[in-house]
């Protein structure tokens, strides 16, 4: 008899399947290229290791605390997250915690009650300012490549300050500009509502009221769709394309335009690495589930310039085509 419940044993051990390990990846805006590219990277790593990942959209609060809930349920051992709003970084940490799932922060860093940034969460995100200096940097070189009459030229800074993130970025291209020999009168911000193309170009449509005398304009902003509004605003006032040199951030919008038979103002962007975004966070939360090998507490990014002339080539290198 004890032979037999020991062999029956033995039976059910061998053949209860081992169990998967299950990550999860949350992120604010799953309709954007941005985090399309991030999951599409996260699943690379998912296959590379052997584990299940679980892709959440989660576009406030309420829709975070309950894709956290989610993935406790479903077995998961931590998951990466771009919050919607970095002021849940505390409400989030005490949830993760109490389901006992490990977690990085990505793209934006959490804020605490304090209205600092949390360092104490593993994060992985830009270097907002040294990308910003580059937009600066490029955009004067650029200016001065095509000769244009300093006299002639204004600085549209499109600015969204709510987004500590956005304000490095535009602080950092205006600190570029200036040190580069750009004219401190000639750097017009101009704050967006919004932080999509209509916000920029409402602020942009206000800016050209107030600055007529404007020939030629360098354009910087938030993001792509910051200097697309911008450039789009122009385009409504007269302006052509080669009058205007808009750098953007991201990328991923710039492609689309960079697709289009027409040249327009949009003449490069910063592309980001999504695949550092999406592939390492979720690689290094797999190590340390699995070997315990801690994160470190921040990590930063940087960019490559993609203009129209090159973009193909710096997607294919960049594994997004």
């Amino acid at each position: 008899m004890l032979k037999i419940l020991l062999s029956l044993v033995l039976i059910f051990s061998c053949s209860k399947a081992p169990t998967t390990l299950k990550l999860g990846f949350i992120v604010k805006q799953p309709d954007e290229p941005w985090f399309q590219l991030e999951w599409k990277f996260a699943e690379e790593a998912s296959k590379k290791y052997g584990f299940e990942l679980i892709k959440i959209a989660a576009t406030d609060g309420e829709k975070v605390l309950s894709a956290i809930d989610n993935l406790a349920a479903n077995g998961a051992s931590g998951f990466v997250i771009c919050t919607p709003d970095v002021r849940l970084g505390p409400a989030i940490k005490m949830k993760a915690e109490s389901a006992g799932l490990k977690m990085i922060s990505v793209d934006d860093q959490f804020i605490g009650a304090d209205g600092s940034a949390m360092t104490e969460v593993p994060y992985l995100g830009i270097s907002a300012r040294e990308i910003g200096k580059s937009v600066g940097t490029n955009l004067y070189a650029e200016m001065k490549k095509r000769n244009w009459k300093m006299d002639e030229v204004g600085a549209a800074i499109v600015t969204f300050d709510e987004m500590e993130t956005g304000r490095e970025r535009t602080e950092g291209a205006i600190e570029s500009l200036l040190a580069s020999g750009f004219p401190q009168d000639k750097v017009y911000k101009i704050a967006q509502k919004t932080s999509d193309i209509p916000g920029a170009f409402d602020a942009v449509n206000i800016l050209l009221t107030q600055k007529a005398k404007v020939k030629k304009w360098l354009i910087a902003g938030l993001n792509d769709n910051a200097v697309l509004g911008a450039v789009r605003a122009m385009e409504g006032r007269g302006f052509k394309a080669e009058n205007m040199i808009g750098i953007g951030i991201n990328g991923s919008e710039a492609v689309v335009e960079f697709e289009k038979k027409n040249v327009t103002g949009l003449y490069a962007s910063i592309l980001l690495s999504a695949k550092e975004h999406g592939y390492s966070t979720t690689e290094m939360l797999y190590k340390w589930v699995k070997e315990g090998v801690e994160p470190k507490k921040d990590t930063r990014t940087t960019g490559v310039l993609i203009t129209r002339d090159n973009f193909l080539s710096v997607l294919k290198e960049q594994g997004i085509r």
